[in-house]
């Protein structure tokens, strides 16, 4: 297949070509060299891309719903606004690439590498990742209800305002991340590690926290209301003004815990006993 005068195939040599606005439909390009290339508001719906070279392509507001990006690079890669819903982009590199406002709705991103990306305001409702690197990624505002971040690591991430309803974080790695205002309603948080994570104004209500890590973490008006804190280690932790109604704090460890005019109410403490 030929568009604009370039050879569509496996392999192909398209450096710093200019394909945008073209309909790549279902093509086969896996292996390509597409690095620099500008693919701007390009139709690769169902495209074959896995393992193609997309360094600091341009792939602004390109339509890729389903397709196969498996092991690509797209390291600095621009897809702000692009459609990735439903997209393979398992074990692929997105180091510094930017996603801002982009959908990746039920994305496969299980291995893939996000460090230092830019996803603010993007939507990943049910998107997987599952074991993903995400090191100082920027996902303030982002959406994520429901999705699964199991055994991914997000340290030193910006999770400013992002919204993690229900999402999957069991031994998720969030060690100093910023979540101030993030909305962790029913997250699954068992044995993550927050040592040292901000977490102001967050929404914890009924989050499961069961054996992780929350040292030096600050709760500073965290709403933890009926939230399970079984055996989670909050050595050091800022829990000033922090809601922990109905909280269940059963084999917590509190030393030297600031608890300053917390709610304590109807709350299992360590020993077992419920706070009047």
């Amino acid at each position: 297949m030929e568009v604009n005068g370039y050879q569509i195939k496996p392999g192909a040599n398209l450096s710093h070509a200019n394909l945008s606005n073209a309909n790549l439909m279902d093509a086969d390009l896996s292996g390509a060299n597409l690095m620099g290339a500008n693919l701007t508001n390009t139709n690769l719906r169902g495209a074959n891309l896995e393992r193609a070279w997309l360094w600091e392509a341009d792939l602004t507001r390109a339509h890729l719903y389903q397709a196969n990006l498996m092991g690509a690079n797209l390291k600095g890669a621009d897809l702000k606004g692009a459609n990735l819903k439903d997209t393979h982009l398992n074990d692929a590199n997105l180091t510094d690439a930017h996603l801002t406002a982009a959908n990746l709705e039920g994305t496969h991103l299980t291995g893939a590498s996000l460090n230092w990306a830019n996803l603010s305001g993007a939507t990943l409702t049910g998107t997987h990742l599952r074991g993903a690197s995400l090191y100082n990624a920027n996902l303030s505002d982002a959406n994520l209800t429901g999705t699964n971040l199991k055994g991914a690591s997000l340290y030193h991430a910006n999770l400013t305002r992002a919204n993690l309803r229900r999402a999957n974080l069991k031994d998720t790695h969030l060690n100093d991340a910023n979540l101030t205002d993030a909305n962790l309603t029913d997250a699954n948080l068992e044995r993550a590690w927050l040592w040292e994570a901000d977490l102001m104004r967050a929404n914890l209500t009924r989050a499961n926290l069961t054996g992780a890590n929350l040292e030096g973490a600050n709760l500073t008006r965290a709403n933890l209301t009926r939230a399970n804190l079984k055996d989670t280690d909050l050595m050091r932790a800022n829990l000033t003004y922090a809601n922990l109604t109905g909280a269940n704090l059963e084999g917590a460890n509190l030393t030297y815990t600031s608890l300053g005019r917390a709610d304590l109410k109807g709350a299992t403490l360590p020993d077992g006993s419920v706070h009047p």
